[in-house]
This record gives structure tokens, sequence and C-alpha cells, in this order.
């Protein structure tokens, strides 16, 4: 009796440990501030037909936190825990033959951690896939299990780190006085500028050009309309 109730034991202490290292996949915009894509484990669990496969998602601790006899949907293991109150979860279960070692055709051969929105705050959905909620850095690993029992996992991938904005300096003793000493050198240039323009035209107005371009024309027309006027009455007399 005790020898049968000990052989399950150590069934499910001799779950596979497979070479196969998660990694990000090759493509533009595979991490962003809450997200990023793995390859999926194509040809990693071809033998093992009916199992269910699952990826972890830890934090440094985790790795270590983590026990493989986890179940999907324990609440201790669940998204919305993470990274207060546990240190892994597990997300993106799918059956063995989602990634059969074929050949796909047109098919998505990516996984994206963190893409989910709607299930972030629902804790019935506990394997939720929802958006990363630091920059981590965060570690992986495949999961396979049968009928609720750990029978191969990968090993852990290197640490992903997400993207996070570059905040611009605003500290008062470097930030505002940039920005004070730029706003004063632009109103000097301004100022500068505008006596350089009105001494040009000053310079330009005193010379006699100017006079001839103001006034010269209205007395020349002045002085037609005179000649004129006069030619006019001289006809009339003759």
């Amino acid at each position: 009796m005790s020898r049968s109730h000990s052989h399950p034991v150590s069934h499910c202490s001799a779950a596979d440990k497979l070479s196969y290292r998660p990694r990000l996949a090759d493509l533009e915009g595979r991490v962003t501030g809450s997200t990023f894509v793995l390859e999926q484990p194509r040809c990693i669990f071809d033998k093992y037909n009916t199992a269910e496969i699952w990826l972890v998602v830890a934090t440094r601790a985790g790795m270590g936190d983590f026990n493989d006899s986890a179940q999907p949907g324990m609440p201790e293991w669940s998204f919305q825990r993470f990274p207060a109150n546990t240190s892994a979860y597990l997300t993106l279960g799918a059956m063995q033959y989602h990634y059969r070692c074929l050949e796909p055709n047109r098919e998505l051969t990516v996984l994206r951690v963190g893409s989910e929105t709607s299930c972030a705050d629902n804790a019935s959905v506990p394997n939720c896939n929802g958006p990363l909620p630091s920059p981590g850095p965060y570690w992986v690993k495949f999961l396979a299990l049968n009928d609720s029992e750990s029978i191969a996992t990968t090993q852990w991938s290197g640490p992903i780190t997400l993207r996070t904005a570059r905040a611009i300096p605003s500290s008062p003793g470097t930030g505002s006085g940039r920005s004070g000493a730029m706003i004063a050198i632009t109103a000097i240039l301004s100022v500068l500028l505008a006596i350089l323009l009105a001494a040009f035209l000053a310079m330009l107005c005193s010379s006699e050009a100017c006079g001839v371009g103001s006034f010269r024309p209205d007395s020349a027309s002045i002085h037609r309309y005179n000649t004129h006027h006069v030619y006019d009455q001289s006809a009339a007399r003759l």
C-alpha cells in the first residue's frame, strides 16, 4: 500500500526539465510599456499529446517561489494579485496541438503577454493576460500539465524589461533656471533686432532718395496740372 502511494508522488516530482528557454520574438514593437511578445514554443511539447501548456510570468523572487504543482485558477497564483501579493501567475493556457511542430500556414506564431485589459481587475478571471503593472524585469517559462499534474517545464527566460517614458528634467535648480535664461536671451535679442531695424529705416529715410520717392512725384504732378491749365487759357485767347 505504501509503495503504490509513493509512486504518483515520485512521478509528480519527476516532471521533465526541458532545455528550451523562452525568448522574445524578433519583430518590431516586441516590448512596449505594458506588454512583450514571445516566440511560440513550437516543437517543444510534441510528445505530450494531451497536455495543457501554460505560461508562468514571475518576478525575480517568483522564480524561486513558484511551485510547478500550482494549478491554473488558484487565487494565490492569479494575475490580480501580481506583483503585490504574489510573485508569479499563470496565463495563456493552450492545448499542446496549438504548438505542434508543423510549418505554420499563415498562422500567428507569437504570444503577446499583457494584451488583455478587460479582465485585469476581474478576480473571476485569475488567469487573465492583463497588462504588466511595471517595467519589471520579468522572467517567464512554460509549464505542461496533464490532468492537473505537472509533467514538463522549460527553463526560465532571461530578464525582460519593459519600455519606460523618458522624463523631462524639472528640478527647480536646473529646468526652471534654464527656461528663465532662455526667455531673457530671447527678449534681449528681440529688442536688439528692433533697434537695428529702426536705425536702418531712419538712415534710409534721411537720404535724398527717400525724399524724392515721397514728395517729388506729387509736386511734379501739380506742376503738370498748372502748365496744362495755362496752356488751355492761351489756346482759348487765340
